[in-house]
């Protein structure tokens, strides 16, 4: 166990951030599901920025967000196409 005031104030600050990050990121994958669940074009937009949010916070990589994005956009052009 942490013995430095410093050191303690870290693993709460660690503790919390933790917590917040993942709250992030569960709340932009349940918004992407239901997006591929309504198909609206008009969300698609929203959900990209919430993932640029994430690779700019360093919750997931950069790469991972681009990964996101290219999924996500094979799948909007196919619902532009549909209509």
């Amino acid at each position: 166990m942490a013995n430095h005031l410093s050191s303690l104030k870290r693993i709460r600050q660690n503790y919390t951030r933790r917590l917040r990050n993942k709250y992030v990121y569960k709340s932009t994958k349940t918004a992407i599901k239901k997006w591929l669940k309504e198909r609206k074009k008009e969300k698609y937009p929203m959900i990209i920025s919430m993932i640029d949010k994430l690779s700019k916070k360093n919750i997931i990589h950069v790469n991972k967000a681009s990964r996101f994005k290219k999924k996500l956009s094979k799948k909007f052009n196919s619902i532009i196409n549909d209509m």
